[in-house]
């Protein structure tokens, strides 16, 4: 009996998977890195073959340490980043590079070599946009190809096949093409919700209206929770799986994690609750059953992740990234380690018990330091810092690292407060990813947005939400709100302690004052 699911997500520094049972509970776990390679400002590049090997390397690993067999897995998921990756028409690696190098085929998410393409479709004000926030991000992957065809023409010449990385990992699995919903409704701009959902003019306005057969692209998609057909025989060789195994259709990392997340209340209200996946970046997901666009939220997107529903995002490009960069760039800083996150923390609890809630109040930080994802739609963004003095001590930099960790926390204040402008009801916020192991930021996201926090009893919820996709596609489960159902583990509720409310109401104005100075400062 096929009772198992393997999970696996690719993010920016690693791949990992993991092995569940019907249940939801996590057997075993496997971690291993991959490559990315930083030739210039603004451009990330990865090595898709490296990524495909460090997937099987995990996958055989996990399903080893779960003991396990090949027949007892009914089916496997993939998540991962919203990455370009571009190969030819016998699947042959084509260079992404300005290096040249025919390995580099994969333009990582975070990757922001297309500003300019991403603002010229901006200011178009096409109508595809109304269901893209009204804005294109540099983080997506028109811009992306836009600047693909025009400054490596050589490279759009020799593709085959343009994939999210997400479809990739699926293709390389099942020898399918077939794409995922959730990843080109989100990321492609394609409208799920009319017929075609290609818009042609738009691919034309764009000067990629060759796109759809230069990239293998195909007129409809296999929404989450399907299957895109079995493992092929050299993948099932190459995992350590066999060919009875269902392959899930793709997903974004940050969508898995919201299914995740949400998954115990799937099959009720989902729309008060919004996931908040944490961790170098940050995102802010709802689901709901009405249409409701809003500026600077990406989406609407239908069915991106759950039948009948709407999917809607807010983001913060840098979060977990910021904090790091903090230390790094700190005189009394260096390798952002755990052990060093850890002990700043430890540092920041006394120097708040001993010298007061204000020990670091003269210093007020804007978190925009790789642009601002929402709810200004403006990658151009820059970040502030106000306050600082000479001191370069240990203790000034763990007052800097609290006052960031204050503004990561005020930014997504700033996201829930436009969503709830928009008309989305936010009453619940779902945290999973890294920010749930740093203490101060769980505390901040409590007192300073004030809503009711739940943290699910997981160790992963990106997995787990990949997992859900591989129990529908297989079989395990009748469909995603009833694994969903099944898997969601619970979660521990954690509740604002109200007392530095009007502390944090205060800093707040002072983020939103931080803004309308800096508007001010580049008008003049």
């Amino acid at each position: 009996m096929r009772e198992y699911l393997v999970a696996v997500d690719v993010g920016t520094g690693s791949a990992r998977a993991g092995v569940f049972d019907a249940s939801g509970g996590l057997i075993a776990r496997a971690t291993h890195p991959i490559v990315m390679q930083r030739p210039k400002e603004n451009h990330a590049e990865h090595d898709s073959a490296d990524i495909w090997n460090a997937v099987c390397v995990v996958v055989r690993r996990a399903v080893a340490d779960a003991a396990i067999g090949a027949a007892s897995v009914a089916a496997i998921g993939f998540d991962a980043t919203c990455s370009l990756v571009v190969r030819g028409p016998q699947g042959q690696q084509v260079s992404v590079s300005t290096t040249g190098q025919e390995r580099f085929d994969t333009i990582v998410w975070l990757d922001h070599r297309a500003i300019a393409q991403a603002d010229f479709l901006t200011v178009s004000r096409h109508p595809v946009l109304d269901f893209a926030g009204g804005s294109i991000s540099p983080e997506m992957q028109m811009p992306k190809l836009m600047w693909l065809k025009k400054n490596l023409p050589e490279s759009w010449a020799k593709a085959g096949y343009f994939f999210d990385l997400a479809d990739f990992l699926t293709w390389k699995a099942s020898g399918s093409a077939k794409r995922s919903n959730c990843t080109l409704t989100a990321k492609w701009n394609f409208l799920a919700h009319e017929t075609p959902g290609w818009s042609q003019d738009y691919l034309e306005l764009a000067g990629v209206e060759d796109l759809l057969a230069r990239g293998g692209l195909p007129a409809s998609t296999v929404a989450p929770g399907k299957s895109v057909g079995k493992l092929s025989p050299q993948a099932a060789e190459e995992l350590g799986l066999d060919t009875g195994c269902e392959v899930a259709a793709g997903m974004i990392d940050a969508y898995a994690g919201a299914l995740g997340a949400l998954g115990g209340s799937l099959q009720s209200d989902v729309g008060s609750n919004v996931a908040l996946i944490a961790g170098t970046s940050s995102c802010l997901v709802t689901l709901t059953p009405k249409l409701m666009p809003g500026h600077s939220l990406w989406g609407p997107y239908w069915q991106a992740v759950l039948p009948g529903h709407w999917l809607v995002e807010g983001g913060q490009s840098a979060t977990g990234a910021l904090l790091d960069h903090v230390v790094r760039m700190h005189a009394a800083g260096g390798d952002p380690t755990s052990a060093l996150h850890q002990r700043i923390v430890e540092r920041v609890q006394h120097l708040r018990r001993c010298e007061g809630e204000g020990f670091a109040d003269h210093l007020h930080v804007l978190p925009d330091f790789h642009g601002n994802r929402s709810p200004l739609a403006d990658p151009h963004a820059r970040g502030v810092v106000s306050g600082l003095t000479l001191d370069t001590s240990f203790d000034s930099l763990c007052r800097l690292y609290w006052r960031t960790a204050v503004s990561i926390a005020l930014g997504a204040r700033h996201v829930l407060d436009a969503m709830q402008g928009f008309g989305y009801g936010v009453d619940t916020l779902h945290v999973t990813g890294g920010h749930v192991h740093n203490p101060l930021l769980m505390e901040l996201y409590a007192d300073v947005t004030g809503k009711r926090i739940i943290v699910p009893a997981t160790a992963d919820a990106v997995l787990l939400g990949t997992a859900m996709t591989a129990a529908s596609a297989g079989g395990v489960h009748d469909g995603l709100a009833a694994a969903g159902a099944a898997m969601y583990p619970g979660g521990e509720e954690k509740q604002s302690s109200g007392a530095d409310r009007q502390r944090y109401d205060r800093d707040y104005r002072r983020f939103l004052a931080m803004y309308r100075h800096r508007e001010e400062l580049e008008k003049i």
